[in-house]
């Protein structure tokens, strides 16, 4: 009941059956990021680029600047817990008189990253898939378009789980954590102990190499880089795709869930930090087991399976049996994470829909009542996963553009909530400082402030240096594009907001809230009063 009226003092009605658990939701929220094989995927340019050293000690760097942002989301999120995440909070937190802009400009960044997210994990599907397709039958030769054609049937499969087994979702989360972690420990295990011809530690931990052809400082930062893919949850496994990232997420999983999780003040900030913890223990090892377990780097990044980490484990275990059985673990979480974005994805179209952010809002913005999923909004995100995946036809380079739109989208909308929380907290308007996350039920004290900068700060970093080029000498197909496509997400959030979004935008209810406790005294009060008119009635 608390989590419904929470929802109400928002503007909005219970429509999404809150089924989430707890542990369910962390599982979920894990699944999506699943550090270590994000990690076992852009290794390669990693090891390139400065080396096991930069990357593992850079890891640290990385997650401590990850933890950040989490901690940071987590203590707005307990205070406002709405499916529409980062574009919320931005119209709760930012000034009234640009908090419609502001949020506005927020939910297209967080839209037309998660619309561009699923046609690069349906890539990613597709060639775990293709890899162990290739792996088993040496003859095969993986061509483009069999890329494409897989990746539409995991799209289909994964949209299809969604609309007809969403009350599987929270069982699937509490399942896949599980397996994702014994998976974890098996395939460290496996390559450890099989792997007889091991790197030294020295070159694990201490030597520095430079393959790029820039400077090693250069270089050095392309390595740091990859680790940031990793906390970010990308995830790439193509020689084409080297450097590029591909599902760029922190953790705001759990946001987007909000609204189908059992209390949510309370619990939606532990689902936050538990998944990035597990995410930089599990990477921190898994790191430090595959460079160890590291033969050749240049034939796991031109392996024929497509997937270099295939080729590593195989190199590692000198094993067909073994490497099949561990990636189909692998595959395994790679395509359950996709059915989870999916989820994700289709609260947020849902979310913008609702608050007319959208073209057609009232189409998408509807709820089968019998499912109790936004069956219009998962239907558009699997046609535009569909048409996206499509351009890997025709371009490598425009396939390229489209995951560099997914990565500034995502962090974008990441840094506008940490900025007007911030904001927020050095304004002088007393009235403006007095609203600030009321309600919430986990906060950072004292530490707030500086926990936010940091996370700014980490944020900063990561979208400056998301657009340097990471091979040499740069050509129009190498070329990093990922400036272009913060210039295309700006455009298409202008115009819609010129065109119809300041006049339909409406964003959450900020007028009456937070104060749930005086709400349920008015209803306690108004039931009182209801009663004793009835019973004077009665008299």
């Amino acid at each position: 009941m608390r989590d419904e009226l929470q929802l109400e003092s928002f503007g909005y009605q219970q429509e999404l059956k809150r089924s989430f658990t707890l542990f369910g939701m962390i599982g979920f929220a894990f699944s999506v990021l699943t550090c270590w094989t994000a990690l076992g995927g852009s290794l390669v340019v990693g090891i390139l680029a400065g080396g096991p050293p930069v990357i593992i000690w850079g890891w640290l760097g990385v997650c401590a600047g990850s933890m950040c942002v989490a901690y940071s989301f987590a203590e707005i999120c307990s205070a406002y817990p709405i499916a529409g995440g980062q574009y919320s909070w931005v119209a709760m937190l930012a000034p009234p008189k640009l908090a419609r802009g502001m949020s506005y400009v927020c939910g297209w960044f967080l839209v037309i990253g998660f619309l561009s997210a699923g046609a690069a994990n349906g890539f990613i599907g597709a060639d775990f898939v293709l890899g162990l397709a290739q792996l088993a039958n040496p003859s095969y030769t993986i061509e483009r378009w069999h890329t494409c054609l897989v990746a539409y049937l995991v799209l289909i499969i994964a949209a299809l789980v969604n609309i007809y087994g969403r009350h599987l979702l929270e069982k699937m989360g509490r399942i896949m954590i599980i397996f994702n972690l014994l998976s974890f420990v098996v395939v460290i295990v496996v390559v450890l102990a099989m792997d007889d011809h091991k790197q030294d530690a020295r070159f694990v931990f201490k030597d520095f190499q430079n393959f790029t052809g820039f400077p090693n400082s250069y270089a050095g930062l392309l390595g740091l880089l990859q680790s940031a893919f990793g906390m970010t949850g990308c995830e790439c496994f193509s020689e084409q795709y080297s450097g590029t990232c591909s599902n760029t997420r922190i953790d705001d999983a759990t946001a987007h869930m909000t609204e189908e999780l059992a209390d949510a003040k309370r619990d939606a900030p532990k689902a936050i930090i538990w998944a990035v913890w597990i995410g930089t223990v599990t990477g921190f090892f898994f790191l430090i087991a595959l460079c160890f377990c590291i033969t050749d780097i240049n034939t796991a990044a031109t392996s024929a399976t497509g997937v270099p980490l295939i080729q590593i484990i195989y190199d590692a275990t000198n094993s067909l049996a073994a490497t099949l059985a561990l990636t189909i673990c692998i595959t395994i979480i790679a395509l359950v994470s996709l059915a989870f974005l999916f989820a994700q994805s289709s609260r947020v179209v849902f979310s913008f829909a609702r608050d007319n952010g959208l073209p057609f809002s009232s189409f998408f913005k509807k709820v089968d009542k019998k499912r109790h999923v936004p069956t219009a909004s998962i239907l558009l995100v699997l046609v535009i996963n569909m048409a996206l995946m499509s351009i890997y036809f025709g371009s490598i380079t425009g396939f390229n553009t489209v995951l560099a739109i997914s990565t500034e989208g995502f962090y974008l909308s990441y840094i506008m909530p940490l900025v007007t929380r911030i904001w927020r907290r050095i304004s002088s308007n007393a009235e403006y400082q007095q609203k600030d996350l009321v309600g919430g039920e986990y906060s950072l004290g004292r530490a707030g402030m500086i926990v936010n900068i940091l996370g700014l700060l980490y944020l900063a970093f990561t979208c400056i240096t998301f657009n340097f080029p990471s091979t040499y000498p740069v050509n129009s197909e190498d070329m990093n594009y990922t400036s272009a496509a913060v210039g295309v997400c700006i455009v298409i959030a202008l115009v819609t907001w010129f065109t119809t979004g300041r006049r339909q935008y409406t964003g959450p209810e900020t007028g009456t809230i937070l104060d749930l406790a005086a709400q349920e005294r008015r209803e306690r009060v108004a039931e009182s009063i209801s009663g004793v008119v009835a019973g004077k009635r009665d008299d």
